[in-house]
């Protein structure tokens, strides 16, 4: 609902679900990013394998902040960033919550007023008001308005284990 009629990119595409999900709903144009060319090669598969040949869909094989930085500023109206877990121990913390800061401010220099950013963080050592202060770190840094829509937690194949919550 939130990708029709709009120019969506998304960042550590993976496979691309986010990128189908965003031509099925009637983008405008969606571009896909990873550094890794495997997971370039299966978006590109499954961009095929649910559209065929489609036009509206550009992968791009470069690392995200690279490519955040070369594009163009208010480019996009949605940006999903997904990227892998920065802080897989507790150690890692402190460089991760940098980079989420630095990663969604890229983000938030490029989409358009009154855009939409999907943020999200896999990192387990890294707790929601950590990740909510680097967002809204980003966001004062920016001096772009954010509201939140809404905040999602892990789903039941991603359970929490208390005695060793970093993983």
């Amino acid at each position: 609902k939130y990708a029709a009629g709009k120019d969506v990119l998304n960042m550590f595409c993976y496979t691309g679900g986010f990128s189908v999900y965003a031509l099925r709903g009637g983008a405008r144009s969606v571009h896909s990013v990873d550094s890794s060319a495997k997971a370039v090669s299966l978006t590109d598969e499954n961009i095929r394998l649910n559209f065929g040949e489609e036009p509206r869909h550009t992968s791009f094989s470069e690392d995200a902040f690279k490519f955040l930085k070369a594009s163009t500023a208010n480019a996009y109206d949605l940006i999903v960033l997904d990227p892998p877990a920065f802080a897989k121990h507790r150690g890692a913390i402190s460089n991760a919550l940098q980079g989420y800061k630095r990663l969604n401010l890229a983000a938030l220099e490029k989409i358009k007023q009154e855009g939409i950013l999907f943020t999200f963080s896999c990192s387990q050592a890294i707790n929601k008001e950590q990740f909510r202060l680097a967002v809204f770190s980003a966001a004062a840094i920016s001096g772009r308005k954010v509201s939140i829509l809404h905040q999602l937690t892990q789903p039941a194949d991603h359970p929490i284990n208390i005695y060793h919550p970093e993983g």
